[in-house]
């Protein structure tokens, strides 16, 4: 019992933070068992004990997800408490048995550690390359699916979201691994991989074309743009193949990475030749942009495969550790964070109370009418129950199609077979698959959860067929439950919380473009605030799409200006494209210095975000850029662009066919950064529009 309650609090991080967590677990469930053993002697001092320990053991969660799942331990405590386990044995000793038990698991868990110390970064490092060959293949596909375009990007707006994910509980690991180990071989070499892979991301959100631009201009010619599809495609394929490899402990087989970008090089060239370069630069400038985005894509997974492989130590990583640790995402553990959360203004707080009322309704139901095994219902009601309305709503359902899944199969095992040792079997090992699907997928961990009680029960009670109609039963009235108190007790709806999520991208976009114009003046080396920038504004865009993904699964009623609030959701992820564009050529190219012209958009740029934050926050009036303004710089910007088109057509009627390396820079920074400027600027006024449209906010 101690080793199944602790299991799940043995989540992803340091090796303190699991033992901390693991210890805490066991002691909890512990230390609950002994109190809800001694109260339930009397129904009357039952019920406020249980509603106290719920909600206090689900408060818990202020303290991030770990805490949660520690608390998740003492729930299930609370709930197993009723089973009506038979032992003859002394409570406070069945009290000590169970953190025992947990003690015991995180003894194992310890002992496997150190025999595997690097499994941990390892599978974390796998899932990250893994995930990022298959981002870039999705990404592959805009290039040439128009129609499918738009559901495209939205599989890879979540897939950012899960890579951004990965990413803290990866930079976590290795940072604070690198604090108490040191910077060995390995680690340094495990980091360096980890850097690439956040550039790699940072350059797959860049759009290196307009998609709509360039499905015009190449309508005609769409077997070149197949070419740069298939590239993509490649190189995620080869991420997936290092991941592959990370896994199985085995080399890296050799990649044909320089062959594929060498078709790229070919194609732009075989373009080029074939057409009049006067009439359609801009079709092969465009082709230059997204072969230079392959080509940096490329030797970032060069420089993994050769690290991964041990061809190379990887260049010395010097970061002052008050600089790492800004890096990691900091958890407040102290009382206050109590104090702050304890109104109804925190979803944690509302949960918890939720919580704690709907359990003590169930309790109540199964007391009152004499239910079998009725903590059955308590243990729908605690395991699926969440913070909002969309997640309770999505395992509600999950569970119940498990449930009957797992009832049917039983159904028909019994019919076959009434061995016990058969039941006894599967029983063990339905138990098995259920803890290891539990987080990947729910549906068919309800499935084994399902099977494994029924089996179990099965060796207790001979009559089968009635322990599946209780175990039925009891999990739709624990879900019925559930759902109606997360739709009537003090519901957190996203509608009123969404705009604060909202002005928080908006604000770290703001950040990480004025990070971007900083280092456009400036160069040089890159700074760790232009890092942190770009951290938080990824972060941030998560935590919108997720909002708005659970904003999507309340009710009708209570999606006030959904269209709208979609429309800025994309808007924030199209804007954030197009930084991580402009900012990944400014970085790796030798640009031009600034000029004022660029200074004007940057700031009616800043202005529209700026305006844009204070009408959610602040709700303050609308106020337009300043247009003219606008027109004479684009209008300068667009004359240095045709002056340099001069310049290289005459060099054409010269007879100079092929660009100097300089001036085929200038012309591709001209033409980018003077379109990416005004892209951002259409993008930041619609944006402005978009929010002094919408109604809840």
């Amino acid at each position: 019992m101690g080793c199944l309650l602790t299991a799940p609090s043995d989540t992803i991080g340091t090796l303190k933070h699991k033992i901390v967590g693991v210890i805490s677990a066991a002691f909890l469930a512990g230390l609950t068992s002994l109190i809800i053993g001694y109260a339930s002697s009397n129904i009357y001092f039952t019920i406020p004990v249980v509603g106290i320990m719920v909600f206090a053991i689900s408060y818990l969660a202020v303290y991030g997800f770990r805490a949660s799942m520690v608390a998740f331990a003492g729930l299930m405590a609370v709930v197993l408490s009723f089973a009506n386990v038979d032992t003859s044995m002394p409570l406070w000793q069945h009290s000590l048995l169970i953190s025992a038990g947990g003690l015991w698991y995180l003894s194992l868990s310890l002992l496997w550690h150190f025999i595997n110390p690097k499994h941990e970064t390892e599978q974390l490092l796998a899932q990250c390359l893994a995930l990022t060959g298959e981002y870039l293949q999705v990404r592959s596909q805009l290039i040439l699916n128009i129609e499918k375009r738009h559901d495209l990007q939205q599989e890879l707006f979540d897939m950012q979201n899960e890579l951004n994910q990965k990413h803290e509980s990866l930079r976590e690991v290795l940072i604070r691994s690198r604090k108490l180990s040191g910077t060995s071989n390995y680690a340094r070499k495990r980091l360096l991989v980890f850097i690439e892979l956040v550039d790699i991301l940072e350059l797959g959100m860049a759009n290196p074309v307009n998609y709509k631009r360039m499905d015009f201009l190449f309508k005609e010619d769409r077997e070149f743009l197949k070419i740069f599809s298939d590239v993509t495609h490649y190189l995620g394929l080869q991420l997936i193949a290092v991941a592959k490899s990370i896994e199985s402990k085995k080399a890296v087989p050799e990649n044909k990475i320089s062959e594929y970008i060498e078709k790229s090089r070919l194609a732009v060239k075989r373009y080029r030749d074939q057409i009049d370069l006067t009439q359609k630069r801009e079709h092969v400038l465009m082709l230059h942009n997204l072969f230079d985005y392959q080509e940096r894509q490329s030797h970032k997974i060069n420089t993994i495969f050769g690290v991964v492989n041990d061809l190379k130590q990887g260049n010395a990583i010097f970061m002052k550790h008050k600089e790492v640790v800004k890096f990691i995402t900091p958890q407040e553990y102290s009382f206050k964070t109590l104090q702050e959360n304890f109104n109804f203004g925190s979803p944690i707080f509302r949960h918890a109370l939720r919580l704690a009322m709907v359990v003590l309704v169930g309790f109540s139901i199964g007391a009152f009418f004499s239910i079998q095994n009725a903590y059955w219902i308590l243990l729908t009601i605690v395991v699926i129950m969440r913070p909002n309305y969309g997640l309770t709503k999505s395992r509600t359902k999950e569970r119940i199609i498990g449930t009957l899944i797992g009832g049917v199969i039983a159904i028909i095992i019994v019919f076959i077979t009434q061995n016990t040792y058969i039941y006894g079997a599967l029983g063990l090992l339905s138990l098995t698959m259920a803890f290891s699907l539990i987080q990947r997928n729910y549906r068919t961990a309800a499935v084994f959860i399902t099977l494994s009680i029924i089996f179990i029960y099965a060796l207790l009670k001979p009559d089968v067929i009635k322990v599946i109609e209780f175990r039925i039963i009891d999990t739709f009235v624990g879900a019925a439950l559930a759902g109606l108190g997360n739709l009537f007790l003090w519901p957190a709806w996203e509608a009123e919380n969404i705009k604060n999520v909202i002005a928080t991208s908006i604000a770290a976009n703001r950040e990480y473009f004025l990070e971007i114009d900083r280092f456009y003046h400036k160069k040089g080396e890159l700074p760790t605030s232009y890092k942190l920038s770009r951290k938080k504004a990824f972060l941030e865009m998560g935590n919108l799409s997720a909002a708005f993904q659970r904003m999507t699964q309340e009710p009708k009623s209570k999606q006030k200006d959904l269209g709208l609030i979609y429309r800025l959701v994309s808007l924030n992820q199209t804007f954030l494209s197009a930084l991580a564009s402009m900012g990944t050529y400014i970085r790796n190219h030798n640009t031009t210095e600034a000029s004022k012209d660029f200074e004007v958009f940057v700031k009616q740029i800043l202005h529209s975000l700026n305006n844009a934050e204070q009408g959610l926050i602040a709700q303050a009036e609308q106020k337009k850029t300043n247009v003219e303004l606008l027109k004479e710089a684009k209008s300068r910007l667009d004359e240095k662009y045709e002056e340099l088109v001069k310049i290289r057509n005459q060099e054409i009627a010269d007879g100079k066919a092929l660009a100097d390396h300089d001036m085929r820079l200038q012309l591709q920074e001209a033409q980018l950064i003077s379109n990416q400027l005004q892209w951002l600027l259409d993008i930041s006024k619609n944006i402005r529009k978009t929010v002094f449209k919408t109604t809840s906010i």
